[in-house]
């Protein structure tokens, strides 16, 4: 066998599927080759890092799809080769990422920080977003999680209705957000309600307030 045969490398064993979550746990790995033959073999990947210890994984793979190998990547395969590799190709990338190198090609290398970037610019958005919202416009959204309708929201902050309205405005304006309903989903995602009170308020949303505080208090 071509790994074998190389000067200090060893195959343990070759498995598949859930056996080699197993074997990963119950060995001292320092690679661990992943052969994938459709994009669902990756499902397996991030259950083979949690109980690999140190051991790293390589791809090996006869896809070409970027996507697949981005996916890969962001599951955290230290490096990947096609199938078709040269087998000299292939015994480096075993030694690189034994030690913790990352083995990629060009190609696969400036897809994946395009798509780190793009992701790191939608956070750095959305983070904008939220640090525009004045404090009086937090207290609204908490209010709202609490399903409180304007009036009430007004009644509790001393403000009139006009005001509670100029501030949903502003919120939704600021957020990208078209509606309360949106507006609850969105402070959910991003923390600023607590998950039991969006849960309150989308029932609301929907007539069914009564129903909800029943299931849940």
């Amino acid at each position: 066998m071509l790994i074998e045969s190389q000067p200090g490398m060893m195959v343990v064993a070759e498995v598949e599927n859930q056996e080699s979550v197993n074997r990963a746990a119950a060995e001292q790995l320092d690679v661990i080759l992943l052969a994938i033959n459709e994009d669902s073999d990756l499902n397996v990947l991030p259950q083979l890092l949690a109980v690999a210890g140190q051991a790293q994984v390589l791809i090996l793979t006869d896809l070409r799809d970027p996507g697949v190998h981005q996916r890969a990547v962001c599951l955290g395969a230290m490096g990947l080769v096609l199938k078709d590799t040269p087998s000299e190709t292939f015994i480096k990338a075993i030694q690189k990422v034994s030690t913790g190198e990352v083995w990629l090609n060009r190609s696969i290398t400036a897809n994946v920080l395009t798509k780190l970037v793009r992701v790191n610019e939608e956070a750095e958005l959305e983070t904008a977003k939220i640090s525009s919202l004045t404090k009086r416009e937090r207290e609204i959204i908490t209010l709202i999680g609490e399903g409180l309708k304007n009036r009430q929201i007004s009644a509790r902050l001393f403000i009139s209705e006009a005001t509670v309205r100029h501030h949903l405005t502003s919120i939704f304006d600021k957020l990208d957000v078209s509606d309360r309903l949106e507006l609850i989903i969105y402070a959910f995602r991003h923390s600023l309600i607590k998950p039991l009170v969006t849960l309150l308020l989308v029932f609301n949303v929907m007539g069914l307030y009564s129903l909800a505080i029943g299931a849940w208090s």
